[in-house]
C-alpha cells in the first residue's frame, strides 16, 4: 500500500500524540523530526527510531518528506507553514492553524499557489463518534437543532511564562481551548453566526482566562460556550432539539454519544479507542487526500477554518485582546 511520508516540526507533548497515533495508519509513516533544539530532535527521534534534522530548514529540505505535521507554539504556525508549503510539502497543522483570519486567507493562497495540501488539526472532527453525531444530525432524528451548550475548561495551575499564559505565544484559552466548543458548534450549525455577545475575564498577563460566549445562528439556533484554563469544569457538548436531544461527554476526544429522545430510553453509541490512537482518523484522512493528490479536505476545508478563525477574530476584538504585531503578521517573508 502507498504510504505518505511525514516529518514533524515541534517536539512538544502533542508532536509525541501524533508519533505514536500515525503507527496505526496504513497510508502514512513518520520518518523525521526537527525541533529549534537539535538535541530535543534527537532525543525525539531516537524515541521513535526516526531521523532527527538539526533545524526546521533542514526537514523541509528532505527530498524523502512528503507531509510536515507542525506542532510548535501558536505564535509560529503562520510563518513555518508558509515555509513548508514554500518548499512544496503539504501541511497538517496543529490548531490553531494561525493566529487570525488574514494569515489563513494568505496561507490558503499560497497553498493553492504551490499545490499543495493544507488543513487544520482539530482531530475531534474526524472520531467516529462525531461523523455518529453528524449522522444522526443529517437524519433529522432529534429534530431541528435550537441550541448547542458546549465547555472545554483546564483545571492546571500556569504560571504567567507558560505558553498558554504568555501573549508572546498567542495564548490565552479561546486559541487553545475555545475553538473547541466553537468547532462543535460550527460541526452542527455548519454556517457563519448572525450575531456573537460574549463576556471575557483576563489574566494578569492579558490573556483571556475564562469566556462565556453566546453565538445566534439565525432561524432560532443558538450556541452558549465558554473555555477556561485554571477553571474546573466538564468537557461536554450538548445539542438540543425538537424531539429530543443528544450528549458528549468529553466530546473533545470523545468516544461516544448519548441520544435521549422524548419517551424513549436513552441510546448510547460507543466507538472506544485507545490514548496511543487519538491522531490516527485524522492523519489516515489527510494521508488519503494527499494520495489522491487533493489539496484539501472534503471534512474540514480552508472555509470551514476560516469560518471559525473570523469567529475568533471577533472575540478578541470584543475582549480588546490582540496580540504584538510580529505574532498577528499576515506578511510573508
Amino acid at each position: 500500500m502507498a504510504k505518505v511520508n511525514w516529518g514533524i516540526i515541534g517536539c512538544g507533548n502533542i508532536a509525541h500524540t501524533f508519533a505514536k497515533s500515525i503507527t496505526h495508519c496504513a497510508n502514512a509513516q513518520l520518518i523525521g523530526a526537527a525541533s529549534t533544539s537539535e538535541q530535543r530532535a534527537n532525543e525525539f527521534a531516537t524515541h521513535y527510531c526516526i531521523k532527527g534534522y538539526e533545524s526546521y530548514q533542514a526537514l523541509m529540505q528532505c527530498p524523502h518528506i512528503d507531509a510536515i505535521y507542525i506542532a510548535n507554539t501558536h505564535e509560529q504556525h503562520f510563518k513555518t507553514i508558509a515555509q513548508c508549503l514554500m518548499h512544496n510539502k503539504h501541511v497538517l497543522s496543529e490548531k490553531p492553524i494561525t493566529v487570525n483570519a488574514q494569515q489563513l486567507t494568505t496561507l490558503s493562497q499560497l497553498a493553492e499557489q504551490q499545490n499543495c495540501f493544507l488543513m487544520e488539526g482539530v482531530w475531534m472532527r474526524f472520531l467516529p463518534a462525531i461523523v455518529k453525531l453528524q449522522q444522526l444530525l443529517s437524519e433529522g432524528v432529534i429534530g431541528k437543532v435550537h441550541s448547542v451548550n458546549a465547555n472545554f475548561s483546564l483545571a492546571g495551575n500556569f504560571a504567567d511564562s507558560h505558553r498558554l499564559m504568555n501573549p508572546a505565544t498567542a495564548g490565552g484559552a479561546l486559541l487553545d481551548l475555545g475553538i473547541y466548543p466553537l468547532s462543535i458548534a460550527d460541526v452542527v450549525f455548519n454556517k457563519a453566526p448572525e450575531q456573537i455577545k460574549s463576556l471575557v475575564h483576563k489574566s494578569t498577563t492579558g490573556v483571556d482566562e475564562r469566556s462565556v460566549t453566546l453565538i445566534n445562528y439565525g432561524e432560532g439556533q443558538f450556541a452558549q460556550l465558554s473555555s477556561a484554563l485554571q477553571q474546573n469544569g466538564p468537557t461536554q457538548a450538548c445539542i438540543l432539539g425538537e424531539q429530543g436531544y443528544i450528549r458528549i461527554d468529553e466530546f473533545v476526544g470523545a468516544q461516544s454519544l448519548e441520544l435521549h429522545l422524548n419517551a424513549q430510553q436513552m441510546q448510547r453509541f460507543d466507538f472506544s479507542f485507545n490514548d496511543d490512537e487519538n491522531f490516527k482518523f485524522e492523519i489516515a484522512h489527510v494521508s488519503e487526500c494527499i494520495l489522491q493528490q487533493q489539496t484539501q479536505s472534503t471534512v474540514l476545508p480552508l472555509s470551514t477554518s476560516l469560518r471559525v478563525m473570523n469567529i475568533m477574530d471577533e472575540l478578541r476584538a470584543q475582549w480588546q485582546l490582540k496580540y504584538s504585531d510580529s505574532v498577528e503578521t499576515h506578511e510573508l517573508d
